[in-house]
């Protein structure tokens, strides 16, 4: 029995090395996987930032539309009292 332990024991590390070097490589890199998760939650891609400029500017521009409506409506009623539209543009800054 002993003599079939001791071969079976010498054996083990070396059909299980790729398991404990890939686990020693796990934990030796994941403070940096980390932290480069970290930076990526805090931080806003360009994709990011441009998917939520144009959801903006439709918004601002929704905001016209509707704001224009209801100056026609208006003077469709009392085309006396109506002048030029001096109300809000979506390209304005402000």
């Amino acid at each position: 029995m002993r003599k079939l332990l001791i071969p079976i024991v010498a054996m083990l590390p070396l059909l299980a090395g790729g398991c404990i070097a890939k686990t020693a490589w796990d934990v030796a890199t994941l403070p940096v996987k980390a932290g480069s998760q970290a930076v990526d939650w805090t931080t806003t891609s360009q994709e990011e930032s441009d998917r939520n400029y144009g959801k903006k500017m439709r918004e601002k521009e929704a905001r016209e539309g509707k704001e224009r409506r209801k100056r026609e409506k208006e003077c469709r009623k009392s085309p006396d009292s109506c002048g030029a539209y001096d109300g809000y543009r979506a390209g304005d800054p402000g």
